[in-house]
This record gives structure tokens, C-alpha cells and sequence, in this order.
């Protein structure tokens, strides 16, 4: 390396991404030009099935995932920390983790892949019902109903659902590991929640998916946009992940976003 190249390394600036995926967890280490410096993977079970059709993994071992891939990372590569000046978080889409005031899971994570499904044999509330029938959508927003996570649960483990703070995407609940907070981005939310796609937020309080979904509005995540600030890293997150304490936590978005994203659709005339 000459001298000119040494400098300029010394200088540099860097941003970490996790990506927590199906089948392994990755941390990815990118320059401010988008190369790559490092990337560290740590293979996972992809789920376990207790009964045909569940999919279920415990919360903490993706998060345990996160911190050997970080770690690993950090053997590979040799920058000075404090050049790392923000930290993003992207995810397996669609995995359900219901927590306690303190963020701890009340029961695996429902991962994407699972195919169990919720009772809808009691129907919605009128108006809804009656508009939903008359405009022939009653059985997709049965398909919506009897496919939410958070119904099952519900239905099944009364006890869990009672006890629950929070219901956290998988991106919720590493974004809340690494920073103490129940924070998600908005470009996370996909999934069967009452989420507005045209608003980008929450469904508004009179929306019928408040009354087809088993969540309140404080049991879900504050969203941030994309490319904004989620939090920072905490000391027990610093501790677990090598990561320097307090540097920015920027908002990503799901996997599939993230590959549409960079397959090159910038804009909406793209497609």
C-alpha cells in the first residue's frame, strides 16, 4: 500500500450492515462509495417445527447471531471503530416477536415461513362486515385475518397475548437490542399488520384492520422513515457487538425492498 493509499484508509469513513436472513446472519462492512471492506456470515437454523406447517426460531439466537458475525467481522478487518459512522439493520420479512415491557420474547418468532392459521369463523363488526360482502372482498380479508400471526397467538396462547408490550417485526427486535428502543422503519413493515401502504404508517384509528388484527396501536413500534435516525448503539448492544456505543442507527428497510432497491428501482417510473 503506498503512502497516498495508507492515508487515505486511515481517513475513510464506513458503515456497517446486518442482514439477518433466512438461513444466515451477515455483517457487511461498505466505504461512503458503496465498496465493500469486510463482510463476516454466520450460518442459522432456519426454523423449527414443533408440529407440520409452524415455523418458529427463538428471538435471542438471531440476536446472538448478530453479535459472532460482528465480532467475526472485526478479526478480518483493521480500522479504527470510530471510523464507523452509522450502523443499519435489514431483515428476513414477515417473522413476528412478541416481547415484555424489557424487550425479552414471551415465545419463539414467528418466522415467515409459517403456515398456520388463525380462526376467522367470527365475523368482522358491521359496518365492515356487510361492506366487505357486498363488495366481494370478504374472503381476501379473511385470508388477511386467519394469515396474521398475532391472531393465532391470541387465539392459542391467551396467556402470551396478555402479557405482550410490543409485537416486533424481526427488525423491530434487533433494531430494540441495539439500542433500547421500539423502533422500526417504515420499509420494514411487511407483514400482516394494520399498516396504511399508500400513507406509510400506521393505519388511522377507524381503519376495519384495527378491528380484524388482535393489536392495539401502543403495542406496535414508532416508525422512522428510511434513511433516518432509529437510535443509537447502547452499552450492552457496544458490549455485544463490538460496535462503538453511541454511534447513529440508521433505518433500512425488509430484504426483499433491499434487493428492489438495489436492482435499480430508484423511482416510481421503474418497475
Amino acid at each position: 500500500m503506498s503512502t497516498e493509499q495508507a492515508v487515505h484508509h486511515s481517513t475513510q469513513d464506513y458503515v456497517l450492515s446486518i442482514d439477518n436472513g433466512t438461513q444466515s446472519v451477515r455483517a457487511m462492512l461498505f466505504d461512503i462509495s458503496g465498496n465493500l471492506h469486510g463482510l463476516s456470515r454466520i450460518e442459522i437454523e432456519p426454523y423449527v417445527s414443533a408440529q407440520p406447517g409452524w415455523a418458529e426460531q427463538e428471538a435471542d439466537y438471531y440476536w446472538q447471531a448478530v453479535g459472532q458475525a460482528c465480532q467475526q467481522l472485526w478479526q478480518q478487518v483493521s480500522i479504527d471503530k470510530t471510523q464507523i459512522k452509522g450502523v443499519s439493520v435489514t431483515t428476513q420479512r414477515g417473522t413476528v416477536v412478541h416481547v415484555d415491557q424489557q424487550g425479552r420474547a414471551l415465545r419463539p418468532a414467528m418466522v415467515w415461513l409459517d403456515q398456520r392459521l388463525a380462526d376467522v369463523s367470527t365475523p368482522l363488526p358491521n359496518p365492515w362486515r356487510s361492506l366487505f360482502k357486498l363488495v366481494g372482498a370478504a374472503s381476501i380479508v379473511d385470508y388477511f385475518r386467519a394469515q396474521a400471526e398475532i391472531n393465532w397467538v391470541a387465539q392459542h396462547q391467551p396467556e402470551i397475548h396478555a402479557r405482550t408490550h410490543k409485537v416486533l417485526l424481526l427488525s423491530g427486535y434487533l433494531n430494540y437490542q441495539l439500542s433500547g428502543r421500539f423502533v422500526d422503519s417504515v420499509a420494514s413493515c411487511v407483514g400482516y399488520l394494520p399498516f396504511d401502504y399508500k400513507k406509510l404508517r400506521w393505519a388511522a384509528k377507524g381503519d376495519w384492520k384495527w378491528h380484524a388484527l388482535a393489536v392495539r396501536r401502543e403495542q406496535l413500534p414508532e416508525l422512522i422513515a428510511p434513511g433516518e435516525l432509529l437510535g443509537h448503539v447502547h452499552a450492552a448492544a457496544s458490549l455485544h457487538t463490538g460496535l462503538p456505543e453511541g454511534i447513529p442507527i440508521i433505518a433500512a428497510a425488509a430484504d426483499k425492498a433491499c434487493e428492489v432497491l438495489g436492482a435499480g428501482a430508484v423511482d416510481e417510473s421503474i418497475a
